[in-house]
């Protein structure tokens, strides 16, 4: 068994970002004894855009949602994810 590096402190979500971005995670974990875990109250982290729309799709986009009843920023993101998904898997 090859001797593992230690993990290095981070000041901040960015810098820990960057390193596992030009690191292997293999030098300074052994996934061999790595167990699944559950993280239930764990929550992503969101980011506010402006989205610029035709008046008519955005009508359209709340007229769907009104007959689902769920708001229609709600719909819009399980939308995009939809789509999203749907482009990596190809």
């Amino acid at each position: 068994m090859k001797k593992l590096k230690p993990i290095p402190k981070f000041k901040s979500e960015k810098a820990w970002a960057n390193f596992w971005m030009t690191h292997d995670s293999t030098e300074y974990v052994d996934w061999s004894r790595a167990k699944r875990a559950v993280f239930p109250n764990l929550k992503p982290t969101y980011k506010s855009i402006s989205l610029r729309l035709p008046a008519y799709m955005l009508d359209e986009i709340k007229l769907l949602a009104n007959k689902k009843d769920v708001p229609y920023q709600s719909l819009m993101k399980v939308f995009l994810a939809e789509k999203v998904k749907e482009e990596l898997a190809v």
